[in-house]
């Protein structure tokens, strides 16, 4: 992890911001598909309260999810090894006649053993794909799904995005201002 404080965030990250409708055009390949180009994933380490912008986890290859083994694992397996605790938010970004803004959100949790297994040389951990799935989903479709996280966490990711650009935040739906106060 980077020694970087509550809502920080490297200076070469970006959120992506919609470039061309892949549902428009002659009808051929690529009509229905989804587009990712607008949506950014963002973790906050639960402990520090640490808040990053992460591409990799597009992938499941984040910062958090390298070299940690998440098959066969259930939840109270790692639960039982201490886990380190983590939230990977989706945000979709639109933009309107005004400019951009923060147009869905979804968040899901990542549970990482800080020790290992007894018997074992792998970090074990814990993410539900289904529930990232539908997380990003919802992002996708323009929707706020935020209520599993808990009160500090969800005044890390305000803070975090009214410091990324306060205009984007003004300009984003009352749904997700309420869900974040």
């Amino acid at each position: 992890m980077d020694n970087k404080k509550q809502g920080s965030s490297p200076k070469n990250a970006q959120f992506n911001i919609l470039r061309n409708d892949p549902t428009k055009g002659d009808g051929g390949y690529g009509v229905g598909s989804i587009s990712l180009e607008n949506v950014t994933p963002i973790i906050i380490d639960r402990e520090s309260q640490e808040v990053f912008i992460d591409v990799g986890a597009m992938h499941g290859r984040s910062k958090v999810e390298q070299k940690v083994f998440f098959k066969d694992v259930t939840k109270e397996e790692v639960l039982d090894l201490d886990p380190h605790k983590y939230w990977v938010i989706w945000i979709a970004l639109d933009r309107n006649q005004d400019g951009a803004y923060y147009s869905g959100a979804g968040a899901c949790e990542i549970l990482v053993a800080k020790q290992m297994k007894e018997g074992s040389r792998k970090r074990f951990g814990y993410k539900s794909m289904p529930e990232h799935v539908n997380s990003l989903d919802k992002a996708i479709k323009r929707r706020f799904a935020l209520e599993s996280m808990e009160d500090e966490s969800k005044q890390s990711l305000k803070k975090f995005l009214v410091d990324f650009n306060n205009e984007y935040w003004e300009r984003s739906p009352e749904e997700l201002k309420n869900s974040l106060n």
